[in-house]
């Protein structure tokens, strides 16, 4: 590492968002995680939409790219359809 102080500032910060962005990561898979394993239509309806956001804001992060997340979302939303039909 440097001796420059705006290096040591940056590492800091990169250092803070890393771990703000794993706890948002993993955060969102533990919601996706126990959406999953949820086979009551009501309760999936109800929180299928919060879960949708938390993807789309990882997306708009960088977290994850823009087509894995639409690609979990699709996956949501199909399961979301054939739990409705069951």
């Amino acid at each position: 590492m440097a001796n420059h102080s705006a290096t040591k500032k940056d590492v800091r910060q990169s250092a803070k968002r890393r771990d703000r962005n794993r706890y948002y990561g993993k955060t969102t898979r533990n919601a996706i995680r126990e959406l999953k394993t949820n086979t009551d239509k009501k309760v999936y309806g109800e929180q299928l939409p919060d879960v949708v956001s938390m993807i789309d804001k990882l997306a708009k992060r960088g977290i994850i790219h823009k087509n894995k997340a639409a690609n979990l979302k699709s996956k949501l939303t199909k399961k979301a359809n054939a739990v409705a039909v069951a």
